[in-house]
């Protein structure tokens, strides 16, 4: 059931160390790279609600979740095989779009195949062997530039392009990525509609929530854009922050025209679901935009970090800049292989700490882990600095999901599941509006103090979960 996570974290991880490096190659300017990177988590905030909205509302010969495995899994396959041979930046940037929006396909009928399949006591250990599995991915994908440097492959482009490890790494995870789907579709039954709401730890659907006074905190949220829009021109503020202003504005208009409506169709439903979220989902929503909000600064910034600071360069064709980069996939393969040692300790913590506790410690250990760039100048000690982030990494892709999946209504679990997800891409909308901002104004651009302030963004992750439910019940098998 958990297996096809590793090859989408295969892909992910691919993604996540290596498209900054393609964006810098191709000429971006490391101030641009979080807008390039901004198309990404925007469609994620679309996809993912409308995907479980849909597969909540599916059943065929393929099943309920599978058949956007499927199609989320060929179309990511794709985009991996032709990012490493854009020739321009704008087609590179275009193909992140394209390969995050099929991983996202993919990846919310995942999480909510564990809700769908797992008794409430067992769901922390079905989300913990999902990040066993997307650790063990992750670190080979992100190693793989690396090894394939030490078996002889060019690391550095004769005419200065991608290098050959990340061509082959990448026709690598497109394989993989497919390969790992089709076996979790082909081994994994799914329970139909009428089978899922005949158990006896079925949760039952929430009355219909009353938006009439949903236009309030639209009217709100769309004066606090208008207000940023201001302080933009005003202040000659980053163009980045003006997709900060535009998604308070946007969301401010949904509710308005939630509040309004009399639509039944598909925007009004996920809408009125949103706004009427349970309670566990509203007190977790702090936790996933600072867990998030720290991972996204890492994930753009770690390369320019590392290369610049403890490197000493940021000439991409220089052999120096292609080492450091590699090492910076090394990390990222030890976080995710701490994250894939942690998942097995996880389910430990939980029995003798609870949910809310041990997710907390696990933040904060990140949190110190990031704050560590800091302060390291000798690049293996990273390695170090690594052990916190996986025990974070493991906690942020299962504790939360645990948590809620005991509160979500059964039929809903799809779409919720999705709803949920938005508090994913939120915080990684607003890091790439103003990560850039803080550096230049706060920082003298230099990119390593992301890395800071993304450990600072864990450490108040860890406290907010100190405010998280704590489950109320746990269903029987």
């Amino acid at each position: 059931m958990c297996f096809g996570f590793l090859g989408l974290q295969f892909g992910l991880a691919l993604q996540n160390a290596n498209v900054s490096r393609i964006f810098q190659t191709l000429g971006a300017d490391v101030n641009d790279i979080p807008a390039l990177w901004i198309a990404a988590p925007l469609t994620g905030l679309i996809v993912q609600p409308i995907v479980g909205h849909y597969s909540d509302r599916t059943w065929n010969r393929l099943g309920r979740r599978r058949p956007y495995f499927l199609a989320g899994a060929l179309f990511a396959s794709l985009a991996l095989l032709w990012m490493p041979n854009t020739p321009a930046l704008w087609m590179a940037a275009g193909l992140l779009w394209i390969l995050d929006a099929s991983i996202n396909v993919s990846m919310e009928p995942f999480r909510a195949l564990v809700g769908d399949q797992l008794p409430a006591r067992q769901s922390p250990a079905g989300f913990a062997m999902q990040s066993f599995f997307i650790g063990a991915g992750a670190v080979v994908a992100s190693l793989l530039p690396w090894g394939l440097a030490r078996l002889g492959v060019a690391n550095v482009a004769a005419d200065g392009g991608i290098p050959d490890t990340v061509k082959y790494a990448f026709y690598m995870g497109g394989g993989v990525l497919l390969g790992a789907v089709l076996w979790t579709m082909r081994t994994t039954r799914e329970y139909s509609p009428a089978q899922l709401r005949s158990f006896a730890d079925a949760v039952p659907e929430r009355p219909r929530v009353d938006v009439s006074s949903a236009g309030k905190p639209g009217w709100l949220l769309m004066l606090a854009g208008a207000a940023v829009v201001v302080a933009i021109r005003h202040f000659s503020l980053e163009k980045e922050v003006y997709l900060l202003a535009g998604g308070l504005i946007a969301f401010g208009l949904l509710l308005v025209w939630l509040s309004r409506t009399a639509s039944r169709g598909m925007l009004r439903e996920i809408a009125g679901d949103l706004y009427g979220m349970p309670e566990s989902m509203r007190r977790l929503a702090g936790v996933q935009l600072f867990s998030w909000f720290a991972l996204f600064a890492m994930w753009i910034y770690a390369t320019a970090g590392v290369t610049q600071t403890i490197y000493g360069t940021s000439d991409t064709g220089s052999a120096v800049y292609n080492e450091g980069a590699n090492w910076v996939g090394v990390l990222f393969a030890a976080y995710n292989g701490f994250g894939a040692l942690a998942a097995v300790v996880i389910p430990l913590m939980v029995r003798r700490w609870g949910l809310r506790m041990s997710h907390a410690v696990n933040l904060c250990l990140g949190g110190v882990g990031l704050l560590s760039f800091l302060y390291v100048r000798d690049p293996r000690w990273l390695l170090a600095s690594m052990v916190g982030v996986g025990f974070a990494w493991a906690s942020i892709l299962s504790l939360p999901y645990a948590l809620l999946s005991d509160d979500v209504p059964t039929a809903k679990m799809g779409v919720y599941m999705g709803i949920f997800n938005v508090f994913i891409v939120i915080p990684q909308v607003l890091a790439a509006s103003i990560l850039g901002m803080l550096l230049r104004l706060c920082f003298h651009n230099q990119p390593i103090w992301a890395l800071g302030i993304g450990g600072i963004s864990l450490l108040m992750a860890g406290v907010c979960t100190l405010y998280a439910p704590t489950p109320k019940r746990r269903r029987a098998a």
